[in-house]
């Protein structure tokens, strides 16, 4: 990994380094994914069939796209009770922690005849995307259903590709089913957000859609934005370690490492106040990516988006992990409880030696949808909110009214807006 001196002028270059990874700067692939968010609104399931066909290479129909009850228990006659156990317990903890995000709706009432209050009501209907390809992720699976399911949404389907046999990987089916998904579909791509936002023959349409995919799932996603809600445009994973003197270089190195796995467009960035640090995570970043099967996966990610970020003080680094806003924030410090109150983003924080991040991907409980690309600045994590929609309540007896409507009708005219000032003053008249 390359190490660089933490400047002003340092963290401008890494900053633009990392913004070249947004979906918003692959607009080479805009018109090919409006083209098939277009031919599937126009033509429903004959267009969804088409694309399948020609990019997953599956034969799907109308029987066949929904996958069916026997196709789920052939799933978990595949999956080890070892596994499912873990699955089981993954989401438990999943579930818990999604269940204090709950919030509920309330009204505020006084004595003059106001009532003022907010109303919360969970979506009718949720579409799921979750990758395939070339890997499983039930983990996400859990991560997207566990909290719409906790904030009571009516209906969730899944949409997800299958190989050319249309057949649906079955760690994916059977965490679905865990979670309790209520469809699965058996649709990938661009062509799978489409259908969700605007359904055809055999797949509803929903009010949002969640879940990560590649830069096609992406800027599908970003396409029916505002026809229907979407949780965010996920950029590729990120991972920042924030390190003095204390940390462990082989744990660092390894946290490291976890995220550069993902793909080539991965970033992971050590920022650290000890130059001996520095050099141990290398060498040992150095020893592991040899040892490890994603070795040519890790080394391109490293090249382009792999830094150690040496500072002067522990201030300076705070403010670099500020401005860089990682999805992962990982706080390996002698006092990392008390360096956390001073971190303003990230997507999640991670505390301690003991606390790595495939521990929040897989098993404690918080989401693992994060933001990236420094949008930790502006979002949060997938969660119970993102499923909810909020309404205000008003209610105004006459009583209440009748003091204040002069001021309201002396607004409405400062602004020009006849028709509100009578809407009010007609209910005063003699």
């Amino acid at each position: 990994m390359r190490k660089v001196r933490l400047t002003e002028e340092t963290k401008k270059n890494i900053l633009s380094d990392l913004l070249k990874r947004s979906p918003n700067h692959y607009a080479s692939y805009a018109e090919t994914v409006q083209e098939i968010v277009d031919q599937v609104a126009k033509n429903g399931d004959a267009a969804v069939f088409g694309y399948t066909e020609q990019f997953d290479h599956a034969h799907l129909t109308p029987d066949t796209i929904k996958v069916k009850e026997e196709e789920i228990a052939a799933a978990y006659r595949e999956v080890s009770p070892e596994l499912l156990e873990v699955i089981r317990k993954s989401l438990a903890n999943i579930r818990d922690y999604h269940e204090k995000q709950k919030q509920y709706s309330w009204f505020d009432s006084k004595p003059d005849g106001t009532i003022l209050g907010q109303k919360l009501t969970p979506l009718n209907r949720v579409g799921v995307y979750v990758p395939g390809g070339k890997a499983a992720y039930p983990s996400s699976v859990l991560m997207n259903i566990v909290p719409a399911k906790v904030a009571g949404v009516d209906s969730i389907i899944m949409a997800t590709p299958c190989n050319a046999e249309g057949k649906v990987c079955s760690t994916t089916l059977v965490a679905a089913c865990e979670a309790g998904v209520d469809a699965v579909y058996k649709v990938g791509g661009a062509q799978a957000i489409a259908a969700m936002a605007y359904g055809t023959q055999s797949i509803p349409s929903v009010d949002k859609i969640v879940g990560p995919g590649n830069i096609f799932v992406a800027l599908a996603k970003k396409a029916v934005n505002g026809f229907v809600g979407i949780d965010s445009i996920a950029g590729p994973s990120e991972i920042l370690v924030l390190a003095d003197e204390t940390a462990n270089p082989r744990y660092v190195a390894a946290d490291l490492l976890s995220q550069a796995e993902h793909d080539e467009l991965a970033s992971a960035i050590l920022v650290t106040t000890s130059d001996e640090l520095a050099e141990q995570v290398s060498h040992a970043v150095d020893q592991f990516v040899e040892q490890l099967s994603r070795k040519e996966i890790i080394t391109r990610s490293l090249d382009r988006f792999g830094y150690i970020l040496v500072a002067e003080t522990m201030e300076d680094a705070l403010d670099a992990v500020n401005q860089i806003a990682s999805e992962h924030l990982e706080i390996v410090t002698r006092n990392p409880f008390e360096v956390m109150t001073k971190v303003r983003n990230a997507g999640a924080i991670f505390l301690g030696e003991y606390s790595s991040e495939p521990l929040g991907d897989y098993f404690a409980g918080p989401n693992h949808v994060l933001p990236t690309n420094g949008t930790a600045k502006f979002f949060s994590p997938l969660g119970v909110d993102d499923f909810v929609k909020k309404s205000s309540i008003i209610y105004y007896s006459r009583e209440a009214l009748e003091p204040i409507h002069k001021d309201i009708i002396a607004f409405a005219e400062a602004e020009q807006l006849t028709a509100h000032a009578n809407s009010i003053r007609v209910r005063f008249e003699e």
